[in-house]
């Protein structure tokens, strides 16, 4: 017998924090990035879906600096997506995902960015992101460094158009 489901559709809330053990336990590396030695940086805005007092779902924001074509701009990063594994396939990482944007639309910039395994790019895409064209330019401690993860925006504003040119982010990625 699986895992007992929600019977309704809990909806997407603002946590005051999040601690991702709440969805992983203590697992060594959830998002299976460790093996790049990447720095993040921690969400400032939390997004969760629980239902009877669990965390089924995760997603955060943080404004980031950002330069495209040599233009800079700032832009919403979208980073710690997570659904409890026994809850996937119920499309709460998409409403995760939607409630976060709508909150990202109040914070300024045009456009909110994400990098993600290739495996999961297609899950993105089908929310309406789209991939970042060559190669993406993050901060690290030591330095700039090549992301290798997908790069991939989506508009936060109707009829916004991602600009050409190389794409630097000016922090460490979230």
């Amino acid at each position: 017998m699986g895992a007992e489901r929600p019977t309704a559709a809990p909806a997407v809330v603002r946590l005051e924090a999040y601690d991702r053990s709440e969805i992983f336990g203590d697992a060594a590396d959830p998002f299976g990035v460790d093996a790049w030695g990447l720095v993040w940086l921690p969400k400032e805005h939390h997004f969760g879906v629980r239902a009877d007092g669990r965390l089924l779902a995760h997603a955060g924001l943080l404004v980031l600096p950002l330069s495209v074509g040599g233009r800079r701009m700032d832009v919403v990063g979208l980073g710690g997506v997570a659904v409890a594994s026994d809850q996937r396939g119920r499309g709460l990482a998409a409403r995760v995902v939607g409630g976060a944007l709508e909150q990202a639309r109040t914070l300024g910039p045009e456009f909110a960015l994400l990098f993600c395994r290739p495996e999961v790019s297609g899950l993105y895409a089908r929310l309406g992101w789209s991939e970042v064209a060559g190669e993406v330019e993050v901060e690290q401690p030591d330095g700039p460094a090549a992301m290798p993860l997908r790069t991939m925006w989506f508009p936060l504003r109707e009829a916004s158009r991602w600009p050409e040119g190389p794409v630097r982010l000016h922090s460490c990625p979230m």
